[in-house]
């Protein structure tokens, strides 16, 4: 089933020109983030080799080894022929166990570190956000709320929290903060499937309430408010997720 394509400021950093020393790896790791946090819609036809490999500032060979590299993993699907191309292929909802098992492989330091540097992140796009954007800027932030609440299980659930995010930092005008967002999003994203799972909803709705004061801070251009509950939101996903660790 096709999801809504992602409009704004988030998807051009996608399809920003990567580092001109890149390799086949960056090349992947943006597209693959992309997918994996939900920023290209399932089913979305990519744009054609050449215009793509522009796009990004790489030689189309170096785009080919991509998508193949992004095929091997379950990403991207080819079709030939009339109408054909490169589509994006969502990949299916991790196993709990799996991602337990992902989690043991983080210290309860690693994770607070990791906190920290997202939170640093995050707090910084909502004041700057707060700044510059404009009410116009908010409408995805509040439709990525919208579909938190409304997504039926975990991993859905956990793709809009880090779509949140980086969409805040797109509202920040800021593309290395939009592309640093990402790239942190594919380290600890699928593992917040393991704190959004409550199905009682109460975990659900408290998240949501925390987005919602974010942007409210942001549209009457509280800065250190909306960077204050930014990062509020960011330690509180943090605590829950090295409790999970400790838990173990």
């Amino acid at each position: 089933m096709k999801q809504q394509q992602t409009p704004g400021g988030a998807r051009a950093a996608v399809f920003a020109p990567v580092d001109s020393r890149a390799r086949v790896e960056t090349v992947v790791r943006r597209l693959g983030d992309a997918i994996e946090l939900g920023l290209l819609a399932d089913g979305e036809q990519l744009p054609g080799e050449s215009e793509l490999a522009g796009r990004l500032g790489v030689s189309t060979v170096t785009l080919r080894e991509a998508l193949m590299a992004l095929r091997q993993q379950g990403l991207v699907t080819t079709r030939r022929g009339r109408g054909g191309g490169s589509f994006v292929s969502l990949p299916d909802v991790p196993a709990e166990e799996r991602l337990k098992a992902r989690l043991r492989g983080w210290s309860t330091e690693e994770l607070r570190d990791l906190g920290d540097h997202w939170a640093a992140l995050s707090g910084a796009a909502a004041r700057l956000a707060a700044q510059r954007t404009e009410p116009e800027d908010l409408v995805q932030l509040r439709r990525t709320v919208r579909e938190f609440t409304d997504a039926s299980d975990a991993a859905a659930r956990a793709r809009m929290y880090g779509r949140f995010h980086v969409e805040l930092a797109a509202a920040a005008q800021s593309a290395r903060l939009t592309r640093e967002q990402v790239a942190l999003q594919t380290e600890i994203g699928a593992l917040l499937c393991l704190v959004l799972g409550d199905d009682s909803g109460a975990c659900r709705e408290e998240v949501a309430d925390r987005h919602r004061a974010v942007i409210s801070a942001v549209q009457d251009g509280a800065h250190e408010s909306a960077g204050a509950l930014a990062e509020r939101c960011v330690r509180e996903s943090t605590a829950r997720l090295i409790a999970v660790r400790l838990a173990l």
